[in-house]
């Protein structure tokens, strides 16, 4: 029997996680439907911006992203010092974001004095809506349910469209961490997607790639790619928040990663093809 949320995720032992959402049936997300010729290309659009929009909002931030013909990977930083220091403003504005919240929220916002009876609710609102704001379930259903809704509209139809429950998994460590994203990374060339990490469209280290081309040092934090979990370099006491490696060791464990053959998986980085 499949375990309940709270039992997966423990902000205690990792803040890190690796989520997979799946279409039901895995039919076609994106990508080209040999059997009906149909394209659904677009769609790896609308995921990939919705997911960015919605780390903007919750205090989650994207480590590591691919977006896949019938199912999509992601890992989480759940930033819950972030969501602590919110103020009462900030939370109802970042709840708004994403729904009409309450008469109270919505009056609170506009600068109108409420009675201490519906400050009391407003404030019972308020903390838990910090709460949601932190919980990796409550993203991925505001994820998965617009994208849900436009894909039944776009093919006039009702009824699921993602399996009932994406799966999750925590990353305990470093090594696991740097592992699971490179895997990510690279699932567009083992599928035969793509040749190199250059190519792999809708993934992080296509993003992370073409920022750092353009940076003259790739590893400062200020010239990465402010969309993503920031690199922030070896561990120590005074390193800023973000991924405890620096991001050319990150790209070279990639490169060296998708060079590998496996029997398993349909593709790899030409032996001929120049480190990026």
């Amino acid at each position: 029997m499949p375990k309940p949320r709270y039992a997966q995720i423990s902000l205690e032992a990792t803040p890190y996680y690796h989520c997979v959402s799946r279409c039901v049936r895995r039919a076609f997300l994106c990508g080209s439907d040999q059997a009906s010729g149909n394209s659904y290309e677009h769609r790896r659009h609308w995921i990939e911006d919705k997911l960015l929009e919605l780390a903007d909002i919750f205090a989650l931030n994207i480590a590591a992203y691919a977006i896949m013909s019938n199912h999509y990977h992601v890992v989480f930083y759940v930033d819950r010092e972030k969501a602590e220091n919110w103020s009462q403003a900030e939370i109802i504005h970042q709840w708004h974001q994403l729904f009409s919240g309450t008469l109270f929220s919505q009056r609170f916002l506009r600068g109108e004095e409420l009675s201490k009876a519906e400050q009391r609710l407003l404030n019972e609102n308020t903390e838990e809506w910090r709460k949601r704001l932190i919980n990796i379930s409550w993203f991925m259903r505001v994820l998965n349910e617009s994208i849900a809704r436009k894909a039944n509209f776009e093919d006039s139809c009702t009824g699921r469209f993602w399996e009932g429950r994406f799966k999750s998994q925590a990353l305990l460590d470093e090594s696991a961490l740097a592992a699971c994203m490179a895997y990510i990374d690279l699932n567009p060339i083992r599928a035969g997607m793509a040749n190199t990490p250059e190519e792999s469209d809708h993934t992080s280290i296509q993003k992370r790639l073409n920022k750092a081309q353009k940076a003259a040092q790739p590893n400062h934090p200020q010239q990465q790619q402010n969309q993503l979990l920031i690199f922030a370099g070896n561990p120590k006491e005074d390193m800023p928040k973000g991924l405890p490696f620096r991001l050319t060791d990150y790209f070279e464990l990639v490169d060296w990663t998708g060079r590998i053959m496996r029997d398993d998986k349909r593709g790899a980085i030409l032996e001929n093809t120049p480190p990026f």
